[in-house]
């Protein structure tokens, strides 16, 4: 559906989408634990519109793919992070999908992988959440060096640690990559870094149980998200289950 556009006549802010068409109804929402609330001006948010191109309730065919797309039950919940300034010109400032949610508190990469790439070593960043059994998730990153750079893991996280103004979005890990995994068109495929973590993160914490048992694998399953392949080594179920229980994402045995 048509959303928005820079007006032909008035001001044209570089980087908006510009302002809501008539009978364009867009509200910038933030989830929280105590349920759905419209954002400040300039606040973060999702963008989510209502309008005569938004079929509300019934978007796709498939009735599992309706559920919480929408707020208050006519708002599309459309992916995208943005924030209305107080002139009414919308911009976009990231993907919802993309989010570190960290204890309930919406964390977005963006500002850590900018942080990054200030750094002259740095030529591509990618960040990510991270599993954690009292978080659910804490930031992490991954970094790709400028050819012929030279720097170690603990200085890109001390620089990170200086750069990123909110301390809950300082990475909690680094990881320097030979190159970042991308899609054709350039972009960071951030679903490999999350498989890469997962698999760091699970088998770090069976290693520490004393527990055979190793990641293997990551699948992305349509229903279930990202699943862990766990080769059991002769562990049991419930050696596996007690160590990564704590943990979000779901894990399961293969032979």
């Amino acid at each position: 559906c048509l959303v928005s556009c820079n007006p032909t006549d008035g001001p044209k802010k570089v980087g908006s989408i510009g302002i809501a068409f008539p009978y364009s109804d867009v509200r910038i929402i933030k989830g929280t634990t105590d349920g759905p609330i419209d954002a400040e001006t300039d606040e973060i948010g999702e963008i989510c519109v209502s309008n005569p191109g938004v079929f509300a309730g019934h978007t796709y065919v498939e009735e599992d793919k309706n559920k919480d797309l929408f707020y208050h039950g006519k708002y599309l919940r459309t992916g995208d992070l943005g924030r209305i300034d107080a002139d009414g010109y919308i911009w976009i400032t990231g993907r919802a999908k993309d989010l570190i949610i960290r204890g309930g508190h919406n964390i977005d990469p963006a500002e850590i992988e900018e942080a990054l790439l200030g750094h002259e070593a740095v030529a591509f960043a990618g960040a990510i959440g991270q599993p954690d059994p009292h978080a659910g998730e804490v930031p992490c990153a991954f970094v790709e060096l400028v050819e012929g750079a030279k720097v170690t893991e603990e200085e890109l996280l001390a620089f990170a640690r200086e750069h990123v103004a909110e301390r809950a979005a300082q990475p909690k890990h680094l990881k320097i990559m030979d190159e970042l995994p991308k899609t054709a068109v350039g972009k960071i495929f951030k679903p490999d870094l999350r498989k890469d973590a997962i698999t760091r993160v699970y088998n770090g914490s069976l290693e520490k149980a004393g527990c055979a048992a190793r990641v293997t694998d990551v699948i992305d399953d349509k229903k279930r998200g990202l699943v862990a392949q766990v080769t059991m080594h002769d562990a049991t179920h419930d050696d596996v289950s007690k160590v990564l229980s704590v943990y979000t994402r779901p894990w399961e045995p293969v032979s």
